[in-house]
Parts: structure tokens; C-alpha cells; sequence
């Protein structure tokens, strides 16, 4: 496997932020979005096997693991490395683009689908199929860069009937979309979804890597 990065830290995002993690980042990427904040991450990394990664993992302690990217179900053996880290008694998370299908997952690993907003200039990408399949655990989540994203967001969420079954996120890019124009639209129209912002782009710098 390609890897960038995996280091401890908290859970930055999702209805799990804050919870101490260990961040499993994969390298490359098939989708450019507009947004993307870990360009760094498409190239390069280095090899190494699930062995490899499931001994860091243990070494770095945390009892949840995220499998992020890049694109992590670009990685041929995502599905073993997510079975090892079961196996090893950890809690297994992934962040997902929502271009590709999860089937090769077990069933335990928490799904984090991003359903891909107009201004990432990806929404085109979407795998629509993965939103039924969402469950309690999982979340759909959208980053929104502007109004019209986030009404964007909203019709999905009501068309796919997501509400209620499983976690939706609205996330604002941050910097570029003030968070308090967010929850304003959010409290008006009453969608049924949680704020979602970059808790470690608070905590640190917004550009420091490996939190």
C-alpha cells in the first residue's frame, strides 16, 4: 500500500471529533476537488504492507483508526488492512470520496461517504448507490462552499431521505465560508444535520500537517 502519513491524533471531524485516533492518510487521489486541503497527499507516500501499518498503528496506541486519503479505496488492500485492524480490537473509520463502491469493507468499519458539493467540481463523480446503504453509524457528509451548496446539500438530503437514518454533516470550507452563515441557514430551514467543522484546524495552525 501507498502510504503518506499515520500518526495519533484526535478525530478532527464527524460525529466521532475529538475522540484520540490514529489517522491511517493513503496516497492518491482520482478526484481534484476545489476545495481539497490535502493536495500533498496524491502523490509520493511509501510502501507499505498491512503488516507494516497494523505494528504503527499498535505502536501509536489509539483505540479508533481513520483510513483517509488521498482516496483510501483506491488501495488494494484497504479491505485486508481494515480486517487486520478489526482483529486487533481497534475501531475502524473511513473517509471515503463517495466515487467508489465499499463492498470490499467489513461490515464494522464506520463509513464516512463526502457526497461531493457543485463547488467541489466533482458532484458528477457521485456514486448515488452508497446513500441507501448509509446505517446509524455511518454519515453522509457535505462540504459546503457557498448557498447554493448548501442548498444543493439540503435537497439531497431530503430526496435520499438521510435525516434520521443515518448522520449528516454539513462541514464549511474552511476559510472560505463563514460558519455562522451556515448555522443561519441551517436553523431556518430546520435540516436535520449537524455542524461539522475541522476541529483540529482550531486547535492548530490550519496548515499544520500530521494533527
Amino acid at each position: 500500500m501507498k502510504i503518506t502519513e499515520i500518526y495519533s491524533s484526535i478525530q478532527g471531524e464527524t460525529q466521532y471529533a475529538g475522540l484520540p485516533c490514529t489517522l491511517v492518510r493513503t496516497t492518491g487521489c482520482d478526484l481534484r476537488c476545489g476545495y481539497c486541503d490535502t493536495a500533498y497527499a496524491f502523490n509520493g507516500g511509501r510502501d507499505m504492507s498491512v503488516d507494516d501499518i497494523a505494528r504503527e498503528v499498535a505502536r501509536l496506541g489509539a483505540p479508533l483508526v481513520l483510513l483517509t486519503g488521498g482516496e483510501p479505496m483506491l488501495q488494494r488492500d484497504i479491505g485486508p488492512l481494515a480486517e487486520r485492524l478489526l482483529a486487533d480490537g481497534r475501531r475502524v473509520m473511513i473517509e471515503t470520496s463517495g466515487a467508489h463502491r465499499l463492498d470490499r469493507l467489513p461490515d464494522p468499519v464506520i463509513r464516512i461517504v463526502d457526497v461531493k458539493t457543485p463547488a467541489s467540481g466533482e458532484s458528477h463523480r457521485m456514486c448515488w448507490e452508497l446513500l441507501p446503504a448509509l446505517r446509524p453509524i455511518d454519515a453522509a457528509k457535505f462540504v459546503v462552499a457557498d448557498e447554493a451548496d448548501y442548498r444543493w446539500a439540503a435537497d439531497v438530503v431530503a430526496r435520499h431521505a438521510l435525516g434520521g437514518r443515518t448522520e449528516v454533516l454539513f462541514s464549511p470550507v474552511h476559510g472560505r465560508l463563514d460558519p455562522r452563515d451556515l448555522v443561519a441557514w441551517m436553523l431556518r430551514d430546520r435540516v436535520p444535520a449537524r455542524l461539522n467543522l475541522q476541529l483540529h484546524k482550531y486547535v492548530w495552525d490550519p496548515e499544520t500537517r500530521g494533527v
